[in-house]
């Protein structure tokens, strides 16, 4: 394929079985680039030596580079808030860290992120509060802190906006951005987390994003923009999200980093499945807006 991004899937919306997500990402859906968040019904975090040299033999065997690992550093709740009411009574994607463990979470992702040869490591900005003001300098203090820690090990921190954390929309997302201004401290662009939130991210959300401060775009579609509990995700292409007019927009600003399928929606058979037909539709979209060939 030729795009200027660097199209890529997150591995296990295909399904645990890293070696068949694998083989489905790069010889059917024709990828060189794959995100990595868990696999073998594991959080990426918890893979033994022996995990992590098969994952990297079979990447190596698919001819597939990393994007980034998809880690859930900072999605935890901020001690001295009250509970959130998004905080859930488990962990997510087979994470399940708590607020103190974060800085094992973050040394753990960097020594991923370096086995894995990438630059980019996901983080969040912590369960979502119905009033974050009173604990937006500590919290922006903390991520400061992370982005310089992570910096020192030539790594960046991409910060996804999560329609249940802190940053959810672009809006929210500029304005973290500019109070954490480290050059280690990018944004990972995620339209559908901020339509769940009730903005139109494109164009109305992305108009506010600095541009030069993106450094990785999740790719999910949803139903109707609206403020909601429980978003209804649907295949790429088939919701409310003008994904072409993002996409072209992208390019043109100079974004030449992944466009990451993240599927959530499971309206068909299986996981696999649904990301089959989920790719189908980002892939038309892509074509649409001139950035596939």
């Amino acid at each position: 394929m030729k795009s200027p991004f660097r199209i890529a899937v997150i591995s296990d919306e295909i399904g645990q079985d890293f070696g068949r997500a694998c083989e489905v990402a790069a010889l059917e859906f024709g990828m060189e680039w794959v995100e990595l968040r868990g696999m073998w019904n594991k959080n990426i975090l918890n893979l033994d030596a022996k995990e992590i040299a098969e994952a990297r033999r079979v990447l190596g065997k698919y001819k597939l580079r990393v994007t980034d690992i998809a880690s859930p550093l900072f999605k935890v709740d901020w001690p001295g808030a009250p509970k959130s009411k998004y905080s859930p009574k488990g962990g997510t994607f087979n994470a399940d860290f708590t607020f103190d463990q974060q800085g094992e979470v973050l040394e753990r992702s960097v020594r991923l992120a370096k086995a894995f040869q990438t630059e980019r490591v996901r983080c969040f900005d912590f369960w979502r509060l119905d009033d974050p003001v009173p604990h937006r300098p500590a919290m922006n203090s903390k991520l400061q802190e992370a982005a310089n820690a992570a910096a020192k090990q030539g790594i960046i921190l991409i910060l996804e906006n999560e329609y249940a954390c802190n940053t959810a929309t672009g809006a929210e997302a500029a304005k973290t951005l500019s109070a954490v201004p480290s050059s280690a401290f990018m944004l990972n662009w995620d339209p559908g987390n901020a339509a769940a939130r009730g903005e139109t991210p494109y164009p109305d959300g992305y108009n506010l994003l600095p541009k030069n401060r993106i450094g990785h775009c999740h790719c999910k579609d949803i139903a109707k923009i609206a403020d909601a509990s429980e978003p209804a995700w649907v295949a790429m292409g088939a919701g409310a999200i003008d994904w072409a007019g993002q996409f072209a927009s992208l390019k043109r600003d100079g974004y030449r980093y992944a466009v990451s399928l993240e599927t959530h929606w499971r309206g068909a058979a299986t996981p696999e499945e649904s990301t089959r037909q989920s790719w189908a539709g980002m892939k038309q979209q892509l074509q649409k807006a001139g950035d596939l060939a």
